[in-house]
């Protein structure tokens, strides 16, 4: 919701401030311009991203204003689950959660976890380095490089529709000095026998085509560009946050110390405190009992 706020101040900022200087809105208004700007921006897009990219930046672009998938009481819940296996593990080998892994809901360790059975990509990250685990005794350092490598993989493609959209934000001021340029052409040819009003009337159209490929570069494109870059961030954690408990706990932690490794990730206004996720999980356990 924020981000929407802050365009409407862009706007209406840029646009409030011309009206108070003497302009006339209807001045900036050329369908001509914004066409020229708007479809050699898109068509460039197009042209040097992959399908898979273009698709998830326009996702990206409308999804980041819902703000990030996982808030303070989903990293608890998600810290909770990684205890429960954990203890799972610990009790009873790790054998005994072999066949919640080949479940296609998680089966019994997660069925009471329903937004992280959701996350498909999450969901298949824990399974996996679960799998790692039950097949075979890994070195730390091992597993550790290991999920460091799958974790930097997957941070470049969620940051790929970042980048893409950066982009161009980068080029949208080359475009609009391309409309510009257009628009002085178009002046040039119409000078014989036109009147003062014509040629001010298209050299404005013209100086217009340059305002909106900064204005919207700057203005919109770019800080969506640096939005969905601070929430492809925010949306990595949760993998983090796994590789920490599951690392710590073949380093022979137990499951309490392991989690409270995981918590010690999260930025503040994330992170449950020590004494709030004692309780959580505390009362798990006596529910179990």
């Amino acid at each position: 919701m924020i981000q929407v706020i802050g365009s409407i101040v862009v706007v209406g900022c840029v646009i409030g401030g011309f009206v108070l200087e003497g302009g006339h809105v209807l001045a900036l208004w050329h369908p001509t311009e914004v066409l020229i700007i708007v479809g050699a921006a898109l068509g460039a897009f197009m042209t040097s991203n992959p399908p898979k990219v273009s698709k998830a930046a326009f996702t990206g672009a409308i999804g980041f204003v819902k703000g990030p998938r996982y808030k303070r009481d989903d990293y608890v819940q998600l810290l909770k689950c990684l205890y429960d296996i954990l203890v799972k593990i610990r009790k009873e080998g790790l054998m005994a959660i072999e066949g919640s892994l080949e479940a296609p809901d998680g089966g019994a360790l997660f069925k009471n976890y329903p937004k992280i059975v959701a996350d498909h990509h999450l969901m298949d990250f824990i399974r996996d380095c679960l799998r790692l685990m039950v097949g075979g005794s890994l070195d730390p350092h091992e597993l550790e490089s290991l999920l460091e490598q799958e974790l930097e993989t997957h941070h470049e493609e969620a940051h790929r529709p970042a980048s893409a959209v950066q982009k161009v934000a980068d080029a949208l001021p080359g475009f609009g000095i391309v409309a510009a340029v257009l628009g002085i052409v178009n002046t040039m040819a119409a000078l014989e026998g036109a009147d003062t009003a014509t040629i001010g009337h298209k050299v404005g159209a013209a100086l217009v085509g340059t305002f909106l490929g900064i204005l919207v570069s700057y203005g919109f494109i770019g800080p969506i560009a640096a939005a969905m870059e601070h929430h492809a961030a925010e949306e990595s954690k949760a993998f983090e946050v796994v590789k920490m408990a599951l690392v710590a706990t073949v380093r022979g932690y137990v499951p309490a110390v392991a989690i409270e490794f995981s918590r010690k990730l999260l930025a503040s206004d994330l992170r449950p405190s020590f004494g709030d996720l004692e309780a959580e999980l505390k009362g798990k356990a006596k529910a179990a009992a």
